[in-house]
């Protein structure tokens, strides 16, 4: 594990621009020091479901029904490199890598190993028959379709590490969601990810594993 997170923040090294604030190091975090660590733009992490305690994942492997896009599911292990997600800004706004994010920010999320972005329409996810939700584009290449919505559950003000939330897509309404139900066939043993347009206990999820960027002070 502590392998890991020295390959991330290496990643981090050399591919991010420091200069805007230049950040000095990247904390890998983990269950022993997670306390008021504050998730930021820039940060490398992996979202757990509450529920079930899945990661949620993406691999290059397109779904067989719907948009044909890139699919995303929830992955029962802890240690796969395929479930790290970079938080990002959408690119018409000021915020920059090291700031804070407030609760109600649109954020998206870019997954690392592929460079795609977390996305949702309105095709059917291919278990549920609820809103799919897979990866799409690349670096030059996003949408609405990537902008999530942060809602903090509680009383929470910005986001922090173990702090339970919800992410609420911008175009279709539906909250990041997963549950039981699993694949059986290319993807076997991880369980469908999707959208659902209803507040459930099933569509929450927790800033886990990962290497958080410090807070970039204001110069």
């Amino acid at each position: 594990m502590a392998m890991g997170f020295f390959g991330l923040a290496l990643f981090l090294f050399l591919t991010f621009d420091f200069d805007q604030g230049s950040p000095s190091s990247a904390s890998a975090a983990s269950s022993s020091s997670s306390q008021n660590v504050q998730v930021t733009y820039g940060t490398v992490l992996k979202l757990m479901h509450e529920k079930t305690k899945f990661r949620l994942h993406s691999h290059e492997v397109p779904y067989g029904s719907g948009s044909g896009q890139q699919s995303v599911t929830g992955f029962p292990n802890v240690d796969d490199s395929n479930s790290y997600w970079i938080v990002r800004p959408p690119p018409d706004t000021s915020a920059k890598q090291g700031d804070t994010i407030p609760d109600g920010a649109i954020i998206r999320l870019q997954h690392m190993r592929t460079r795609k972005w977390l996305h949702s329409h309105l095709h059917a996810s291919p278990i549920s028959g609820n809103l799919e939700v897979s990866c799409f584009g690349g670096e030059s290449e996003s949408d609405t379709g990537d902008y999530w919505r942060l809602l903090i559950e509680g009383s929470g003000k910005t986001w922090k590490q173990d702090q339970r939330i919800r992410l609420q897509h911008i175009d279709t309404g539906g909250y990041l969601h997963s549950h039981d139900k699993k694949y059986a066939r290319i993807a076997g043993g991880q369980q469908e990810v999707c959208g659902v347009r209803e507040k459930r206990a099933d569509n929450v999820w927790l800033a886990a594993e990962g290497v958080y960027l410090p807070i970039t002070e204001s110069k």
